[in-house]
């Protein structure tokens, strides 16, 4: 479907109005536009802050990037030996195997690679990615990513965890997606046993609100579930779409009742045309400092920021951890109350 066509049935729907359709087509012609028939529906044509619509539908806002975004945010290129991998960590790879998504989200880390006729592994170049994982044996993990590696037919999944599966050293398979939230039919029996590996296979979803899990996810998460595929969540701290308390805690508790276990809350990604989204760290900080006393430990994500250049993930979160001063070192509770540790040098022999 062509860019303008996208538009077009963002406007049929009532998602934009028809006099700025122009505009966004230029958005569109930059950076890929989609949404699925489930999050088209969702969305609330009369609520301007409509999580949904905030993530998927474009904004004019997109065609005026900050001079400190980067079309390569993270530093993928820098760590990418050959095609369709990228080798940060020692002991883990990512493998991209395709660069389409089932919907585009407007703050993407890879907006600028990602989109319908964007760059795909031909079978040569994933036969040479395959074999670069066979050939190093520190390689004990392997992330799927894209892209939404979930957006791939269940035989070529198959062929690629197969050949993952008979790889010795790699012990660990995980596929990061938005597919089981955003386009959940997709999460067939087939699908699922596509998945299906004597090795563990971990799937790591990409949820932002609570709203994403209103259209068919709890389903589809149950079916991955039941097929022993444990899940995890990662989250992106997002301005005006789950910078509050409230939301944040609304979406960890859901997920965890699912089943589900919140990973990673990320600190936005400097990409170009993703200003309007941006948070402070010290807001974050406050945001996570505040969920400590309001929900259980297995609703608290790690909140890391993705070093600019390559350098990797770093935790920022707060510190409940003050001076030491004599011999006793403070501590602040989630309340902000100051408690005193006393420390002793080891006196043992």
């Amino acid at each position: 479907m062509s860019r303008a066509r996208e538009i077009e049935r963002l406007v049929e729907r009532g998602l934009v109005p028809a006099a700025r359709a122009a505009d966004l087509e230029r958005v569109a012609s930059r950076w890929s536009v989609a949404l699925t028939r489930e999050v088209a529906d969702a969305i609330d044509p009369g609520d301007p802050r409509d999580p949904l619509a905030l993530q998927l539908v474009p904004s004019t806002d997109e065609l005026a990037p900050l001079s400190d975004e980067l079309a390569d945010p993270i530093g993928d290129l820098a760590h990418q030996p050959l095609p369709g991998i990228v080798h940060r960590y020692p002991d883990r790879v990512l493998l991209l195997p395709t660069h389409a998504c089932a919907v585009y989200c407007r703050f993407c880390f890879r907006r600028e690679r990602v989109g319908p006729g964007a760059e795909a592994l031909t079978a040569d170049e994933l036969g040479r990615a395959l074999d670069y994982v066979a050939a190093d044996p520190r390689i004990w993990e392997v992330i799927l990513s894209g892209g939404d590696p979930l957006v791939l037919s269940p035989r070529r999944l198959a062929e690629i965890v197969q050949r993952l599966e008979r790889i010795p050293h790699v012990q660990v398979i995980r596929i990061h997606t938005r597919v089981p939230t955003l386009d959940p039919g997709r999460v067939t029996d087939e699908l699922v046993a596509a998945l299906s590996a004597r090795k563990a296979v971990w799937v790591v979803l990409h949820v932002n609100h609570a709203r994403e899990l209103e259209l068919g996810a709890r389903e589809a998460c149950a079916r991955l579930l039941r097929a022993g595929i444990p899940l995890l969540a990662q989250t992106v701290l997002l301005a005006g779409v789950n910078d509050a308390p409230a939301v944040l805690e609304a979406l960890f508790r859901a997920l965890v009742a699912m089943r589900v276990k919140p990973y990673y809350l990320h600190h936005l990604d400097r990409a170009p045309g993703t200003a309007r989204f941006r948070t402070s760290l010290g807001a974050g900080r406050e945001l996570m400092r505040g969920l400590r006393g309001r929900v259980s430990g297995l609703c608290q994500p790690t909140y890391v920021l993705d070093l600019p250049g390559g350098a990797g993930k770093v935790p920022v979160g707060p510190s409940y951890l003050g001076e030491c001063v004599d011999g006793a070192r403070e501590l602040r509770d989630s309340q902000g109350k100051t408690h005193l540790w006393l420390e002793r040098e080891d006196d043992s022999p």
